[in-house]
């Protein structure tokens, strides 16, 4: 391939965004990432993408709302091949995305073997001259937001601190730890995988703050969401059973009152809590 592949990544949660862009570093590939819908919004106002990744759990609006405005605004999208990045890939959830246009599906945790392999199915099909237009759409971008004034009036999506210090040393975990996570998620990379490790630490002392603060506040949707992003870190990184606990506590969360936090929710944490405490 002779042109960078140019990929709009969707996805709020920091971990996930940093293993993608450390399992993209040698390939040739043109990443941004953006952290809602919004900010997609305008990267693909001001410029066009071969392949866009979404997640479908994202704050304010949805991956779903994201792609239904795809869908009827077709310039913003132009040729990009649509992909979903997903815990949450049913059989109902696929068929139902597959008519908002989206053709290829990676299921979180996702693994290194099949990142790539969906980039270069998505680069063979590229034309030899692959540059996108650098004509900006502006007027879809506009409307998405429901106002007159440009879209480059606005700051432009903020990028991953991928190459953030990571604080902790290279140490024996204490607790679980199954190995084979390695091979399946990083391809056997160790270094990678260590990598991964570092700046999940990193990411892991703001979730523990974020945790805390909703069950003091309370907030269950902010819990919600911060257990569904955690399961599948906690599983790429190869603790299932740290990861069992996030899935049960985004259901718990998602059952309990708006305005109040459940005794499950609270108990639930506790244990994501020092399963998080133990991996700093």
């Amino acid at each position: 391939m002779t042109e960078r592949l140019r990929l709009l990544l969707v996805e709020d949660d920091a971990s996930l965004q940093r293993f993608v862009a450390m399992a993209l570093e040698d390939e040739p590939v043109q990443l941004q990432i953006c952290k809602s819908v919004d900010e997609a919004l305008l990267a693909l106002g001001a410029q066009r993408y071969d392949l866009i990744v979404t997640d479908l759990m994202l704050p304010g609006r949805s991956g779903q709302d994201l792609l239904q405005w795809l869908q009827a605004h077709p310039e913003l999208r132009a040729q990009a091949v649509l992909a979903a990045f997903s815990a949450g890939l049913t059989g109902p959830v696929r068929a139902q995305l597959e008519t908002l246009g989206v053709t290829r599906f990676l299921s979180k945790p996702c693994s290194l073997a099949d990142l790539h392999a969906c980039i270069r199915e998505v680069a063979s099909a590229l034309p030899a001259a692959a540059a996108a237009s650098a004509a900006s759409p502006a007027s879809a971008v506009r409307n998405a937001f429901g106002t007159s004034s440009d879209a480059g009036d606005t700051h432009p999506p903020v990028q991953p601190d991928v190459d953030a210090d990571a604080d902790a040393d290279a140490g024996t975990l204490q607790g679980e730890l199954d190995a084979s996570a390695i091979d399946e998620f990083f391809g056997g990379n160790q270094a990678l995988y260590e990598g991964f490790l570092a700046k999940c630490r990193v990411q892991f002392r703001a979730d523990l703050e974020t945790g805390r603060q909703a069950i003091a506040q309370p907030a269950p949707q902010t819990m919600r969401h911060l257990a569904h992003s955690l399961k599948s870190v906690l599983l790429t990184l190869g603790h299932p059973t740290a990861a069992a606990v996030a899935r049960q506590l985004e259901d718990d969360a998602a059952a309990s009152d708006p305005h109040a936090v459940s005794d499950a929710v609270r108990a639930g944490w506790a244990r994501l809590d020092a399963a998080l405490t133990r991996l700093l």
